[in-house]
């Protein structure tokens, strides 16, 4: 009964991921967050009070269906506001929210011991963020590649306010009266018409994959203390604070490549290793342990950041959910990998990781590079982004100075 609840999970963030991917790429980011926060808060209220399994199950699946999703809109709707310079560390900083998030649970649940309670306690504060219909405007590149100007210029030139600044004069170039261009509707062909995007459509659903593969396989197959259900949560959740303090020092000054490829390497060298590493070295096998876990975890943290820079604005929220989606594949293979196959020989899980990552890791070397550049806006874009610049007029909503624009 418990696995076909995390089944439930599973099956709901792989639909929500198609679906509401598409929609928030149609209908607007802002929309489908509040939409996700309402279903997610409302379900999980019904899940606390259900008073049968069957209905237990079902809402379990509605949250599934939009919990995740919603995550990835908020990412998504906030490396569309921040400028060039700020984008990797507020990508990072959303994620070390996550692990923050997880070392609560870990204190929530040892003082509500009884799920229903529990459910109840990280459920309520969801309500809260509906105030976000207040605060939070629609993201302006969004409403750029829908022709919606005015109501572009609008949010810029609020943004330009609170920060200080003047709204730049290119600005003026996008007219509310006059639409420049067709109507970008997003399409899931769109994901694989053309070569450079269907190649990084096909790497980057691998390494979602990979990445839960290795994620949740390290944490169930090594554990990280004892039998102790609470403080094994807590370890395995601390470890990613260093990972994520590494792609701070390295992303800006490396590049995006070199750390990810290096990154899935380490954790498949690591699953490699611990199969070699004697049982009575018990030390050894923690710290590879934990190398591993913490190697995978900057994996999963660049794939985030590197997927919403690969594809171009009017199919950004639906590439990301979309190449996402393999990761909750992932999650139903993964207990299959570890117990099933532990039954045939105890380290063969982490052989078949330490292939995973290793591959996973070869393929990110055939990205290109993101360092320094702008959100693509459209295709054309992102097929040009291995090849040299040339000096040719802009459209009109990219004026020549990107930088002056808070937004870019």
């Amino acid at each position: 009964m418990l696995d076909l609840v995390q089944a439930a999970v599973n099956v709901g963030f792989f639909v929500g991921s198609m679906g509401i991917g598409y929609i928030a790429d149609r209908f607007g980011r802002k929309l489908c967050l509040l939409l996700t926060i309402l279903i997610n808060a409302t379900s999980g209220v019904l899940m606390a009070v259900a008073p049968t399994y069957p209905w237990v199950l079902l809402f379990r699946l509605v949250q599934g269906l939009v919990s995740k999703a919603g995550w990835v809109i908020g990412y998504i709707l906030m490396t569309e506001f921040v400028g060039l310079s700020y984008r990797r560390t507020v990508g990072i900083a959303y994620q070390v929210a996550f692990t923050v998030g997880l070392l609560v649970l870990a204190g929530a649940a040892y003082v509500l011991p009884h799920w229903r309670w529990l459910q109840f306690a990280v459920t309520l504060p969801n309500f809260c963020f509906l105030l976000y219909y207040w605060c939070v405007p629609e993201s302006p590149r969004w409403l750029l590649s829908q022709n919606r100007h005015a109501e572009a210029m609008q949010v810029m030139r609020h943004i330009s306010r609170k920060n200080g600044k003047a709204t730049p004069a290119a600005l003026q170039c996008l007219r509310p009266d006059e639409e420049v261009g067709e109507k970008l509707n997003p399409s899931f062909l769109d994901l694989v018409r053309t070569p450079q995007i269907r190649k990084h459509t096909l790497i980057l659903m691998y390494n979602w994959f990979t990445g839960s593969v290795l994620y949740q396989g390290l944490i169930m197959h090594m554990g990280l203390a004892g039998s102790n259900v609470y403080l094994d949560f807590f370890y395995s959740a601390l470890v990613e604070f260093p990972a994520a303090l590494l792609i701070v020092i390295t992303i800006d000054r490396i590049g995006r490549r070199y750390p990810w490829a290096g990154s899935n390497m380490v954790a498949g060298a690591a699953c490699l290793a611990s199969v070699f590493i004697p049982e009575d070295l018990q030390w050894l096998r923690v710290t590879v342990a934990c190398l591993g876990r913490m190697g995978i975890t900057m994996a999963y943290e660049m794939v985030c950041l590197v997927n919403a820079e690969l594809y171009p604005t009017f199919i950004r929220n639906l590439g990301v959910l979309v190449c996402s989606s393999m990761c909750d594949i992932g999650g139903i293979l993964t207990p299959f990998l570890v117990y099933r196959l532990t039954g045939i020989w105890q380290e063969l899980p982490l052989v078949i990781f330490a292939a995973v990552g290793l591959v996973a890791g070869g393929l990110v070397l055939l990205l290109p590079e993101t360092r320094g550049q702008t959100l693509p806006e459209t295709i054309e874009e992102v097929e040009n982004l291995r090849r040299p610049r040339r000096n040719k007029e802009k459209k009109i909503y990219l004026p020549v100075k990107k930088q002056d624009i808070p937004l870019n």
